[in-house]
């Protein structure tokens, strides 16, 4: 049992290791020319990070966003514009490594889905708020019903109500038909 506890005790020291971790980055080497820099850094804000997903390379501390902030330098330097570094980076990554990808028809639900998603909610609650002002018409009773109706109208067992409606066919106001207790 001892050593067991200790078997896991050194397997929990060696994954805390930073052996284990992430290499660190290596820092960055910003460009000769301001204006290219200038134009690395745009670009920076303008991609996202695959590892982190939520921030873009300019803000991310992962090793994979330094590598693209150095292939974004290279590019820059070698002449490309935004566009080409833009369409490379989605070249290798796909779509979803710029935060604002470009409206093509593999996008159109990233796009357009939430105004769509609202549409529909509001349509939703729009027919269950119009659909519950709607007056419900009580059903036609059977002919059983009505033969049980005129039965009891016929014997007058009814005892006053005044909560109730009056009737409209001539009997008296605040009686409502209710059976004789047996």
């Amino acid at each position: 049992m001892r050593s067991a506890l200790q078997v896991m005790a050194l397997l929990v020291a060696m994954a805390g290791t930073p052996a284990l971790a992430e290499p660190a980055a290596v820092p960055d080497q910003p460009l000769a020319s301001p204006a290219q820099e200038a134009r690395a850094q745009a670009l920076f804000e303008e991609v996202r990070c695959v590892v982190c997903q939520h921030e873009s390379i300019a803000d991310s501390p992962a090793g994979m966003a330094a590598d693209m902030r150095r292939l974004v330098r290279e590019e820059i330097a070698s002449g490309s514009s935004d566009d080409a570094v833009r369409a490379d980076l989605v070249r290798r990554w796909g779509d979803f490594i710029l935060f604002k990808p470009p409206v093509n028809p593999a996008t159109w639900l990233l796009w357009f889905g939430p105004a769509l998603a609202v549409l529909l909610l509001a349509g939703l609650f729009g027919w269950r708020a119009l659909s519950r002002r709607q007056p419900q018409t009580p059903a036609p009773l059977s002919p059983g019903e009505e033969a049980e109706l005129a039965e009891l109208l016929a014997h007058r067992d009814v005892r006053p109500d005044t909560d109730a409606n009056p009737p409209h066919d001539g009997h008296q106001a605040g009686s409502t038909i209710v059976p004789a207790p047996d």
